[in-house]
């Protein structure tokens, strides 16, 4: 009896912790990472936090204690985030003369320093892009080989930089591209481009991003045991403090344009971020309205990481969404979704 009331205590107490660290990680995406950088690296594990919290759950309406209460705060006020990492069904709407799809994928230099064994992934990754076939093609991590042509588009916007490896961004189209830029960071070489693109008789402006990685290694746990914990740590509150920065560069010029937009590419941080909110605004996220299961769309071994996205404003009908995450050619997977604009 008394190990049993030693280990009730202690369950209590954890529980009482896990309430506090729960709360303080869903008032995150609300504190800016520039104010609190270290607090901002707990929004990775708000997923995590939920599952824990619905086994405390149980585990105490078994034995039924009111301490369950605790987690059913928790569980309440997460019901509005869970979409965000999971997806119970699709959404896969009938197809109009007006829809058009979009794909976005950061290639990761189309494996030009051999990061994966395979040498003939430039040519899949073509023929993929070639297979789907997306009306229109954003990519992030680009570099101009010779490997890769996509003769498929008649019109294109690429903008790199370096020497004797150039990399960058690029946006193709099967429809006109009537206007193209860039939006660069400060101390980095991270950016966004965008093309205004002429669909049908509309005119839309995509946004290809790639903001500040994070550099998490595909494999945490050797990362982990080779640098000080503390280290990474620090690194990935630096990390987020400037994807802040550059996230409200990104917002004030899409602020600034009148056409109907859409954003993707690759934010390099989760759906339950500062960045995500702010980047998102009060655009749809393509993956709560058409996509399922995870949208893992990032080859990380432990955990089914989403950082990159489709934001699209309201005119804008979600109708598909899809996450190839078994076309592992890159460290992300490709994305497309299959839209209508709504006059």
């Amino acid at each position: 009896m008394r190990n049993k009331t030693w280990v009730s205590k202690v369950m209590n107490l954890f529980n009482i912790v896990l309430f506090i660290v729960s709360i303080l990680a869903f008032s995150l995406p609300y504190l800016a990472p520039k104010l609190f950088p270290s607090l901002s690296v707990f929004t990775l594990f708000l997923p995590v936090l939920l599952i824990v919290n619905f086994l405390f759950f149980l585990f105490w309406m078994i034995q039924l204690k009111k301490r369950m209460v605790y987690s059913a705060i928790i569980l309440l006020l997460g019901i509005s985030t869970i979409e965000r990492f999971y997806k119970f069904s699709a959404t896969n709407l009938p197809t109009t003369g007006n829809d058009f799809t979009i794909m976005s994928y950061n290639v990761r230099l189309f494996n030009l320093y051999e990061w994966l064994p395979e040498k003939n992934i430039p040519n899949q990754i073509v023929q993929f892009v070639k297979s789907e076939n997306p009306d229109v093609l954003c990519i992030q991590e680009f570099s101009p080989i010779k490997k890769v042509q996509f003769n498929q588009y008649k019109y294109s916007f690429i903008e790199t930089e370096g020497k004797t490896n150039k990399y960058g961004q690029a946006i193709y189209s099967k429809f006109p591209i009537i206007n193209s830029g860039k939006i660069e960071f400060p101390s980095s070489s991270n950016k966004v481009i965008y093309a205004d693109i002429l669909q049908n008789k509309d005119t839309i402006r995509v946004y290809s991003m790639h903001l500040q990685s994070i550099k998490i290694s595909k494999d945490i746990h050797n990362e982990i045991s080779e640098e000080n914990s503390t280290f990474i740590f620090n690194r990935l509150s630096k990390g987020f403090a400037q994807q802040q920065n550059q996230a409200e560069i990104l917002v004030k010029h899409v602020k600034d344009c009148q056409l109907p937009k859409i954003i993707c590419g690759d934010l390099n941080n989760s759906a339950f971020s500062y960045v995500y909110r702010l980047v998102k605004n009060d655009m749809k996220d393509a993956f709560n309205d058409a996509g399922s299961g995870f949208g893992k769309s990032y080859n990380f071994k432990y955990y089914p990481a989403r950082i990159d996205y489709f934001f699209v404003e309201k005119e804008f009908l979600v109708k598909e969404y899809t996450t190839f995450d078994s076309f592992a050619k890159s460290d992300h997977f490709p994305l497309t979704t299959r839209l209508e604009l709504i006059k």
